[in-house]
């Protein structure tokens, strides 16, 4: 099968498209034949050898994806032709590939509203973003929240999850994403160019960082006494609260079935919208990890596996 490995860490430049052994499913396991997959922050991370997870090389990246089950070894209880999704368990990736081996208790199945590709870009995104607000914010109706960098996958769908459970919305984001941001149900709009939301806030009940650097000093000062903040661009561990009136977390995002069937039904009932997206092919993965890498991708970029 065709594959963009890594053979060392490196720069974009490290990504080569070759040819590889196709992989075997072993028992509970099943084939799936990849039809696309996206490009996530994690992925230059781990290229570049700046998150701390061991790997052997050479190395395949990639940790959503969605596709059609192709073999289904025993103890599987999914059937070849089956459309699926999934997000990769810790410790395996694979998805910048024609083909993945992966447990079948991962797989959950393709929201019948969604193509592959569109299906590929929200998974890792859609399933960060709900456990997030849902699972470590706790987010509830009637209380703010400040979300860090709203154009971006994750920040996105948590807009627009937070916007469905009630909650008044804050974002950041350029001038030219405003309308944008604003379409996805953001209420108030700070242009990170020209103002610092810690001048501005304060009130906020909670905030959601998925950018990392200066934002979070900003999330910090944005919280009222009692208030809340969670970490995604951090690395394993929040950020220590500088507020003893405050609190710091670190979701922790699982990866199951059952949570992707959680994701599939807010998809399906119209909650959470796909990101824009913008479409690539694996022979194009540096230039994808180029782009992710500078931070200002719109939505969210998406290898069309065979394009």
């Amino acid at each position: 099968m065709k594959a963009v490995v890594i053979h060392s860490h490196g720069g974009p430049d490290a990504l080569v498209l070759e040819d590889v052994p196709d992989p075997m499913p072993g028992r509970g396991e099943a084939l799936v034949a990849i039809k696309a997959a996206s490009v996530n922050a994690a992925d230059w991370k781990v290229r570049s050898g700046n998150l701390p997870v061991p790997i052997a090389f050479p190395h395949i990246l990639g940790r959503d994806f969605s596709g059609v089950v192709e073999v289904a070894a025993p103890g599987s209880d999914l059937q070849p032709g089956t459309e699926v999704y999934a997000v990769c368990p810790p410790g395996q990736e694979g998805g910048y590939a024609e083909k993945i081996a992966i447990d079948a208790r991962y797989l959950a199945r393709k929201p019948k509203n969604l193509s592959h590709v569109e299906a590929a870009s929200i998974g890792l995104a859609a399933l960060t973003a709900l456990v997030s607000l849902e699972d470590t914010l706790d987010l509830k109706r009637s209380e703010k929240i400040l979300i860090q960098g709203g154009a971006g996958g994750v920040a996105g769908i948590a807009i627009q999850l937070a916007h469905h459970l009630g909650a008044e919305v804050v974002t950041t984001a350029r001038a030219g994403n405003h309308a944008y941001v604003r379409s996805l149900g953001a209420d108030h709009v700070i242009d990170y160019t020209q103002e610092d939301p810690s001048t501005l806030l304060g009130d906020c009940d909670a905030a959601f960082d998925t950018v990392g650097g200066a934002c979070v000093a900003q999330c910090f000062a944005a919280l009222k006494p009692g208030g809340r903040a969670a970490f995604i661009a951090g690395g394993a561990q929040a950020p220590e609260s500088p507020r003893d009136d405050v609190v710091a977390l670190r979701p922790a995002v699982g990866r199951s079935r059952a949570l992707m069937d959680r994701v599939t039904a807010y998809i399906e009932a119209g909650v959470i919208r796909v990101p824009e997206i913008t479409i690539m092919a694996l022979s194009e993965a540096a230039r994808a990890h180029e782009l992710s890498e500078a931070k200002h991708v719109r939505g969210k970029l998406v290898f069309e596996i065979g394009r």
